[in-house]
């Protein structure tokens, strides 16, 4: 895919809303010095090349337990066997890696018997798959999915409001015991799901409850850290072609600040300490292959307790940012 001609604006539109996913037009106006019709026209126009704001529920606050599965499959099945988990319910996102032989599945699971009838009787008699490793997700360090939140690797601006915190930066691990939702709570997930900016109206008239107790809701949401909102850009408009995974096997001393070192680069999208051989996982883009070598050089080489590091490209994102409800 050919990158599209998009200016320091849109660029730093699509940072803001990284920050805000919610932020009306009249915010994002004064953040940006630009008029509200301004934002109101770049805003419609990215979502004419694909922009999406999506909100999800962040599984650890809702007492889910993620999982990231390796698969290998047999060339011709992988194809078959990833579209078929794509359409699982509880997989949040499926890539394709490694000339089209394995695949990448994060899953959500709440007890024990659905963890094991995936792992234990599903996939084990699924033909063309020749093996399965499951990594318990111990921590995240940044990000929800593997999907690339476009303008990381952007410097930060005046235009963007500095005092706001990514929620990606918020460590849910601090909080004890998963959040219970109602009705109101799982509707508005639902529909946030297909419209992150869905309007005040627009919930109210889909959950039956008054614009003022959809406000209530949706601020109980955010602020307990139970509702991710994500910009889901397509890197490749911007000229990044080169995904990959990278594997690494990190001593324990250093887990911590190893992770959190590569949560802090703009390469990185998604990071996480798993069980398993290689003990952390982290997603990246970049322009070029040339620049995935100078970051495994110059920004993980010189990082303490580092002692194996594997990377497989993305071939295909079969399916990302879907949400999980609980």
């Amino acid at each position: 895919m050919d990158s599209v001609d998009l200016d320091a604006l849109d660029q730093d539109l699509l940072e803001a809303l990284q920050f805000d996913g919610r932020a009306p037009f009249s915010h994002l106006a004064r953040r940006l010095g630009v008029s509200e019709r301004t934002v109101a026209r770049r805003y419609q126009r990215l979502r004419g090349l694909g922009l999406r704001i999506v909100g999800r529920p962040n599984p650890t606050r809702l007492g889910l337990v993620r999982w990231l599965l390796r698969l290998r499959c047999t060339p011709d099945a992988a194809g078959t066997i990833a579209d078929a988990l794509a359409r699982r319910p509880d997989t949040s996102w499926v890539t394709l890696a490694s000339g089209g032989t394995e695949l990448y599945c994060a899953v959500n699971t709440r007890t024990s018997d659905e963890r094991n009838a995936l792992l234990l009787h599903k996939l084990p008699r699924t033909p063309h798959v020749l093996s399965v490793s499951a990594h318990c997700m111990m921590r995240t360090f940044v990000g929800a999915t593997s999907t690339w939140h476009a303008t990381r690797f952007r410097p930060a601006t005046p235009a963007v409001d500095s005092a706001v915190t990514p929620a990606d930066a918020v460590d849910s691990g601090t909080r004890v015991g998963p959040l219970s939702l109602d009705a109101t709570d799982r509707t508005l997930f639902a529909e946030l799901a297909r419209d992150g900016r869905a309007t005040l109206p627009e919930l109210s008239k889909a959950t039956g409850r008054s614009p003022s107790s959809v406000q209530r809701h949706l601020e109980r949401l955010r602020g307990e850290d139970a509702l991710d909102l994500s910009v889901d850009f397509d890197p490749q408009l911007l000229g990044y072609h080169m995904s990959t995974q990278i594997w690494l096997n990190v001593a324990p001393a250093h887990l911590r600040t190893v992770g959190e070192t590569l949560a802090g680069h703009p390469a990185i999208a998604f990071a996480a300490a798993i069980t398993g051989t290689s003990n952390l996982v982290a997603s990246a883009v970049f322009r070029t292959p040339a620049d995935l070598y100078d970051y495994i050089d110059r920004r993980i080489g010189p990082l303490p307790g580092i002692q194996n590091l594997e990377t497989t490209p993305t071939l295909r994102e079969v399916k990302r940012l879907a949400p999980a409800l609980p």
